[in-house]
């Protein structure tokens, strides 16, 4: 025997010794041995060095040599090889490369394999430690959640309570900026979102589903009846049942059918956690089965990525601009800000919580003016006042285009910047001055349009050309915002850029902000953001390539179908049998002009859904059609795996009960993105990486979503592949490796505390202010690596990623793509919505104005519902006859010509559904506009699914399901005619053309758990 191979045979009966002690010592480890009974053989391929591993009742026998019948066998190539892969410290890049060379393998049954291998692996976890004792007798842990981080206490394997963050002395401080003679400090402790706060309610719901669930009339082997989907009931089955079924659709529906049989579809947002994520252990699980890809819309970048993006670039951030050190900008240079479409206080849009808030308190102290344009008036607005002006839904274009003729006419903007930094001003400037087509874009012109009086618009820009502003558009301040999601979406996003530009963007004190993004804390310091990629190997569709692939190398995946189906067009799809879009690629400005179909040439239509978290009903746009979707013949299967049974878990075949992120192992970032919102910790006042604990077990037999999809895999031979043979702690622990953390902080110091503080950069060494460099026309400066190299015209570095290198008013993209399209042409044009104002007949019969934003109660659909304590809160739901109803706000003199008064039950209709919902009246709307939050978590139809009243508050049942525009794959929920009425009690829908009409009047109550077979 040589040296190699008595090291790797020593290493071997090390690792039986191991084992025992581990099991001697753990008592948890102790039960985890009595597990599984079999034989697993450790070997070389030439049988030189060979042991042999026999698990018997939680008993383990070890004995060296070939083993005549293992279970398992897991071999090397060489003993050499061998005693490198099975130590501790073993380097995960050679792993990986032995792997992919097949120089390391394994045999046998997969979830044997993944036991064992994670059994090994657990040697070294078995003891640590976390967690802090507490002198009350609970123990304290960390998790972070879409709201920002909290504290969980912990008695006798319950939660007692959740609390906000709080540092202690040993934590990195804050920094301080001084502007105008004073001194800034936001306080030394984070903030948690009010959805966050309802955590231990969430978890604790009656609403949970705690158990795998079949649908009572579905027999995968024989009648499936999928016209019952959403009305009949559930029976409990067991694990092994519900994967044996999953698993099985799956072989079935690919050999039956072929490529693209399975399509995969997540919500835009999940629990928090880089590996519990969707983009996480999701992607990985979908890429390795081959499934039929959902593109998403970018929803709430709409008119910025598909409009905004052709004048300046930025698709890596999908049409919205850096943001580095605005805040420290905007406090020292800035006069005025203008808060567009924007309410950071409800919606700020990226799980920043409320880090914020005291920044824009800080506006009173320094006297810099702000002003609101938004058809409501906002929770900002409401508290820091200013100016507001209320313009028609989907008018606001016509607003901007009007400043902008009064800046030009008044010679209210900089013309050096605009002669040096633009091209294209020209052309628009004849279109504004009206030289185009006969209309001068005036104040004037605009007021019927928008209801805003011309002098008011003047004064407006005037005030605006003579001081230095921000632009705050949307809740980050760069972007999002309500507006943008509506038929003029395009145009809006558009016209503000070209406002900006006129104002000299980047020059001190202008620019895009109002105090939410640009915070001097260090982005030097690296740690990978959920979109990242975590586990996920998927180097195509995450943030994976620019930085974690190098350092935490990992088997790759790939999807091997190239179908694609537009998420607002999955109806269609199932329904029609066909669908076409326009896909989000960062990569380009032009990435957005390649048009896909559905089916794709040689690839099988749709049959097996896989529904992975979220809710479409509730967040979608036109969402009846969802419902019959699910309730067609089209769909032979489907699968929802949820945490909690609402929405569209009452629509599957088979549910799979998941655990929330407090039931699991995770690693994150406070409001860390990574990918297309680079550097979004920027909106905080600390940064602060968490490692969020498992804190509890479980409930009832829910499980990780890395465990459900590593069950599954391993029922089709890829739970190797899948895992690499490591638990979700492994990961954990090469996440955190892989980042700067170990230079700071132990992993035994971290995983005890769980979270760490990166302390901020001295004033000295903070970044450049976003735009300077390109004010000043200097090379890009800000660390953020993008555009691609070879998006640069000129010289690596040297202007924006337009053709022309300078902001362009008119758009050499657009020109290029197509010149004449009518609702993107190269200059901002006023286009009056295709559903508003100007479609008189609708607007006959449905005279009010529906806006729906995200609300500042609930994430999506995360906490809404659930017998949750959001629920008492009136401005949410109110409770009425011990139901709890959506809330629509209306303006008072339109409910009292409706004769509707306060907490009415009304219903809120059109041709494409109807909801009750309870009146709230208000002087915080103009008449003729309504508003209600969107992303209810209950859809309860009072009659047949998707043909009848709901009560549940799903108000994306009335928005639009047409596109933005014809060219693009947009969402235009904020353009929507709506009527109100008293409700009758009746569950029955306006007659529509060709629409079928169930009336049903009785009542209908939920069941907190999946209904029962009797």
């Amino acid at each position: 025997m040589n040296w190699g191979e008595m090291k790797f045979s020593v290493l071997l009966y090390g690792m039986s010794q191991a084992l025992r002690l581990a099991a001697w010592r753990y008592a948890a480890f102790a039960r985890r041995l009595a597990e599984k009974n079999f034989t697993a053989q450790i070997r070389t391929f030439d049988g030189s060095v060979a042991r042999h591993f026999t698990f018997r009742n939680g008993r383990i026998a070890s004995g060296s040599g070939l083993h005549p019948a293992p279970d398992i066998c897991i071999s090397v190539v060489s003993a050499g090889l061998g005693a490198r892969l099975f130590v501790p410290w073993v380097s995960q890049l050679e792993r990986i490369e032995a792997m992919k060379n097949f120089d390391f393998k394994a045999d046998g049954p997969d979830d044997l394999v993944v036991w064992f291998t994670q059994t090994l692996l657990m040697t070294r976890s078995a003891g640590w430690k976390y967690g802090t004792a507490m002198p009350d007798g609970t123990t304290r842990f960390v998790t972070n959640t879409n709201g920002g981080p909290l504290f969980v206490y912990v008695k006798d394997g319950k939660i007692v309570r959740m609390t906000p963050l709080e540092f202690d002395g040993d934590d990195a401080g804050p920094w301080t900026i001084r502007a105008r003679g004073k001194s800034f400090t936001p306080p030394h402790q984070t903030t948690i979102a009010t959805h966050s706060l309802c955590g231990k309610s969430t978890i604790y719901s009656p609403h949970r589903l705690l158990y795998p669930m079949k649908r009572v009339d579905f027999d995968p082997k024989g009648e499936r009846n999928p016209k019952n989907r959403g009305v009949s009931g559930y029976q409990r089955i067991s694990w092994d049942e519900a994967l044996d079924i999953v698993a099985g659709e799956i072989k079935r529906c690919k050999t039956q059918y072929g490529q693209g049989a399975i399509i995969a579809n997540h919500g835009s947002h999940h629990t928090w956690g880089n590996l519990g994520y969707y983009i996480s252990s999701a992607h990985k699980f979908f890429n390795a089965i081959s499934h039929t890809k959902v593109v998403h819309n970018p929803d709430s970048w709409e008119g910025w990525y598909w409009g905004a993006m052709h004048h300046y670039g930025y698709s890596m951030r999908l049409g919205q601009t850096e943001t580095y050190s605005t805040v420290e900008d905007l406090m020292k240079e800035a006069e005025l800000v203008v808060f567009w479409a924007a309410d950071p206080e409800a919606t700020s849009g990226s799980y920043s919580a409320h880090e914020g808030t005291i920044r824009r308190q800080w506006l009173h102290d320094l006297g810099i003016e702000v002003v609101h344009i938004d058809p409501y008036y906002n929770h900002t607005a409401a508290l820091l006042g200013g100016k507001w002006f209320a313009p028609k839904p989907a008018t606001d274009t016509a607003m901007a285009l009007a400043i902008a003729h009064v800046w030009i006419t008044e010679g209210l903007y900089d013309k050096q910047f605009v002669a040096k930094r633009s091209v294209g001003f020209e052309v628009w400037r004849d279109y504004i001055l009206g030289k185009e087509d006969g209309v001068p874009k005036t104040p004037e012109w605009q007021e019927p349009e928008t209801g805003i009086p011309a002098k008011d618009v003047r004064a407006l820009a005037r005030r605006w050309g003579t001081r230095k502003t921000y632009l705050g558009a949307g809740g980050w301040g760069n972007g999002h915002g309500g507006a943008c999601r509506s038929a003029t979406g395009i145009q809006w996003a558009r016209s503000l850029a070209c406002l900006l530009a006129m104002q000299g963007m980047g020059r001190p004190g202008v620019n895009y902000g109002h105090l939410q993004w640009g915070t001097p804390i260090d982005l030097h310091f690296y740690f990978p953001g959920y979109a990242d990629g975590g586990l996920s190997g998927d180097i195509e569709n995450t943030g994976m390539p620019i930085s974690l692939y190098q350092r935490m190398p990992q088997l790759p995946t790939f999807n091997p179908s190239s179908q694609k189906v537009p998420r607002l067009q999955i109806p269609e799809a199932i329904l029609e049998g066909k669908a076409e879009g326009y896909p989000w690629n960062g990569k380009s400005i032009e990435g957005q002009f390649k048009k896909f179909s559905y089916p794709e040439p040689g690839h099988a239509r749709i049959r097996m859904f896989y529904k992975y978290g979220g809710a479409s009903i509730g967040t979608m746009n036109e969402t009846n059609r969802y419902v019959k979707a699910y309730r067609t013949e089209n769909l032979d299967f489907v699968v929802n795996q949820s945490i909690w049974f609402e929405g569209e878990a009452k629509f599957a075949d088979v549910i799979l009960p998941a655990c929330t992120q407090v039931e699991r192992w995770d690693i994150s970032e406070f409001a860390g993105t990574g990918g297309y919102a680079l550097h979004a910790q920027t909106q905080l006042n600390h940064r602060v990486i968490f490692l969020q604990h498992k804190c509890i077990e479980p409930l009832g037999e829910s499980k990780p979503d890395y465990q459900i999809f590593q069950a599954l895999a391993s029922r089709l031979g890829l739970g190797a592949y899948y895992s690499e043979g490591m638990s979700e702690l492994d990961w954990v622990k090469r996440l955190f490796e892989s980042s700067d953390l170990p230079k700071h902080i132990s992993w035994k110091a971290f995983l005890k505390k769980g979270y760490f503080v990166v302390p901020p950069l001295p004033e000295g060494r903070r970044d450049p202010v976003s735009l300077r460099w390109f004010y000043e026309g200097r090379k890009k400066d800000v660390p953020e690596p993008h555009p691609l190299p070879g998006d640069y015209g000129e010289e690596y570095l040297k202007g924006l990623q337009t053709q022309s290198g300078k902001f362009e008013f008119e758009c050499s993209s657009l020109k290029r793509f197509d010149p004449d399209d009518p609702e993107r042409p190269p200059i901002v044009k006023y286009l009056p919505s295709w559903e508003g104002l100007h479609t008189k007949e609708l607007c006959e019969r449905y005279p009010l104005q529906l806006i729906s934003p995200h609300s500042r109660f609930s994430y999506h659909t995360l906490s809404d519902g659930k017998d949750s304590p959001i629920n008492d809160i009136q401005e949410h739901r109110v409770l009425i006859n011990g139901y709890y109803y959506w809330v629509l706000r209306m303006n008072t003199r339109d409910a009292a010509e409706r004769g509707i008064k306060q907490h009415d039950l009304v219903k809120i209709h059109n041709d494409r559904g109807a909801v009750v919902c309870a009146a709230h009246l208000t002087q915080r709307l103009p008449r003729g506009v309504v508003h209600a939050y969107e992303s209810s978590a209950c859809y309860e139809p009072l009659g047949e699914p998707g043909y009848s009243v709901d009560r549940g508050g799903c108000i994306n049942q009335l928005t639009p399901k047409r596109s933005i525009a014809k060219k693009v794959t947009g969402t235009a929920a904020n353009s929507c005619l709506v009527q109100v009425t008293p409700w009758d009690g009746s569950g029955e829908l306006l007659a529509a053309a060709g629409a079928a009409v169930t009336a049903s009047t009785a009542a209908h109550k939920s069941s907190p758990q999946p209904a029962m077979a009797k």
